[in-house]
């Protein structure tokens, strides 16, 4: 566990809490004191820090890593920010991307020659967990004259029939 200043603000605040709630049961500081240093770990990793997790869209960031982009899909999206602010992959041509990104998953819609661009590629990076999060995360890699020119990530929304 790395110790981090909001941490030790949560843990404080969440100390302070549940010593006046034990101070309502008993007025006895030390039987107060007691409680709280039993129970704020409990309540922290038990309901607080779950919650945390599960409303916040916080995910951890990886770097690029080729192999484990091809071989788990589920993971990519840690892997999309370095990517993008890297720029590991503008200037380089189709063949270098693809070795290093498999082939495209679908090319990106070109309305001035109205139909799919094989140089719009665009690959699925999955979508951030998250109790309330709808939207799957991609990337468009815009080619020209056979070298990248252009990352672009965004989202697509996701409908989820019954």
């Amino acid at each position: 566990m790395i110790i981090t200043t909001p941490f030790i603000v949560i843990i404080t605040l969440l100390f302070v809490a549940v010593f006046l709630f034990a101070r309502t049961i008993d007025k006895r500081i030390w039987v107060s004191g007691l409680l709280s240093i039993v129970l704020t770990p409990l309540i922290y990793f038990y309901v607080l820090y779950p919650l945390i997790n599960i409303f916040s869209d916080y995910h951890h960031q990886k770097y690029f890593n080729a192999e484990t982009w091809k071989t788990a899909p589920a993971l990519r999206y840690e892997m999309g920010n370095d990517l993008k602010t890297s720029k590991m992959l503008i200037g380089k041509n189709k063949a270098e991307v693809k070795a290093l990104l498999g082939a495209p998953e679908w090319f990106s819609w070109n309305d001035a020659i109205k139909a799919n661009d094989s140089n719009y590629w665009n690959y699925n990076l999955g979508m951030k967990p998250g109790a309330f999060n709808t939207k799957q995360e991609c990337i468009k890699l815009t080619f020209v004259n056979n070298r990248a020119e252009q990352l672009e990530q965004y989202q697509l929304e996701q409908n989820f029939d019954d």
